[in-house]
């Protein structure tokens, strides 16, 4: 007599939707979620970021499904979940974190520029949840919004970052009574001041470097909330009190930011003589992050316009001025040459800031150890390096970021030849 035996199918792997995950927050999320088991769904415009993104959590035997594609225009939210669910059966959790800027006054901002910047932040992401909405019902699951500390405290020159930023914290308290009837969690997140060059590239000095915090301390944040019933998730409590008192008394912060435009970063890093164009700079999502007032506001953008003296940038900007120009005369000035740069970079290669700086410069000081820190960042903000380890940063984030800095590590994920 035969048996036959029956094995129950294997069960669908919960499934997080992370939108702006070619670098930065989403992809430290990506890498986080997979490491605690999620499939992954990574939405980014950076096709080759994500393909390095997936190689990274295919060798921790994680699953992961790309998709480049724009989450400002809402027609891309149906292709974006029926995708998830198409690979994975369900979606358990989605995370809206991309985002744009177009720097400058808002009553300057064209219709384009309005358009993508609250396309990116709130009708998009609302597009997503609508569309979503039956597979979180089933999963019950969690949405996560990612807020900016100008939401509370607005800050002049980010264009409609603002009021879009604002519109996301009003626009998650609605969605959380809505959808609580239904079993599904809304969470907004305030993500602390976060530590790419995304200020520097936007033309700004960028706040305090020991005010910012790392991406993947706001991935741990998130990550420990999903499930919970948490409103609100401060991956830097600190400065969301500190945002909380500057928007009690605003007339005195009005004062201050004025006065001090280096504590949010907002100040030109050069002076801007002569016309001026817009420059359109393409940086992998999640990527860049901005700080703002309290050090509390992120910026994760994909795309990011702003305003350059036209004799700055030529016409047409190369790959290498894309991803370094911002700090070429810093490198010419401590002799940092782009062919030395562009040795760093073999494919596949692992990357160490104390390693890099005495390979250059023997015995490095600090302001040369800076700058290889500096480089690093812009690269991996450019999407030719991917962070795989910050050992120096304890789990609880409290070590200081020049600490860390000595700790970091990265894979190389593409060549970058120097210039001609």
């Amino acid at each position: 007599m035969h048996e036959t035996t029956y094995s129950a199918p294997s069960p669908r792997p919960r499934t997080i939707v992370v939108t702006g995950a070619s670098s930065g927050i989403g992809r430290a999320l990506a890498l986080r979620a997979a490491a605690a088991g999620y499939a992954v769904v990574a939405v980014g415009r950076n096709r080759e970021a994500l393909d390095a993104l997936a190689a990274l959590v295919h060798g921790g035997r994680g699953e992961i499904e790309t998709l480049a594609i724009d989450v400002a225009d809402p027609a891309n939210a149906r292709a974006i979940v029926e995708r998830a669910l198409a690979r994975f059966g369900r979606i358990d959790v989605v995370v809206n974190n991309a985002g744009s800027v177009a720097v400058g006054p808002l009553a300057a901002q064209t219709d384009h520029e309005l358009a993508v910047q609250f396309g990116v932040h709130i009708i998009g992401p609302i597009a997503i949840v609508r569309e979503a909405l039956g597979a979180l019902r089933e999963s019950r699951g969690h949405v996560f919004m990612l807020g900016s500390g100008v939401a509370r405290v607005p800050v002049g020159g980010l264009g409609a970052y603002g009021s879009a930023k604002a519109a996301v914290r009003s626009a998650t308290s609605t969605l959380r009574m809505e959808l609580r009837p239904f079993g599904v969690r809304v969470t907004y997140v305030d993500p602390g001041a976060v530590d790419t060059p995304f200020m520097t590239r936007a033309g700004m000095a960028g706040a305090p470097a020991s005010l910012l915090a790392t991406p993947d301390r706001v991935a741990r944040a998130i990550v420990r909330a999903i499930g919970t019933s948490a409103r609100e998730v401060n991956a830097v409590p600190w400065q969301t009190f500190g945002v909380a008192v500057a928007e009690r008394f605003p007339r005195l912060t009005d004062f201050v930011l004025s006065r001090t435009p280096t504590l949010v970063g907002t100040q030109a890093a050069s002076p801007i003589t002569g016309g001026s164009r817009a420059v359109e700079v393409n940086v992998p999502a999640d990527h860049g992050i901005v700080p703002l007032p309290g050090n509390d506001a992120v910026i994760t953008a994909e795309t990011i316009v702003q305003t350059e003296p036209i004799a700055s940038i030529p016409p047409t900007t190369s790959e290498w001025e894309r991803a370094l120009g911002p700090i070429a005369r810093r490198m010419e000035r401590l002799k940092l040459a782009p062919a030395t740069v562009s040795g760093w970079l073999v494919p596949g290669a692992t990357l160490a800031t104390s390693d890099l700086a005495m390979r250059w410069a023997g015995m490095p000081n600090k302001n040369e150890r800076a700058l290889v820190e500096e480089v690093l960042l812009a690269l991996a903000d450019a999407g030719y390096l991917l962070a795989i380890g910050d050992a120096a940063e304890s789990e609880a984030g409290s070590t200081s970021t020049a600490a860390a800095a000595t700790e970091r590590t990265w894979t190389v994920a593409r060549a970058l030849p120097a210039p001609a």
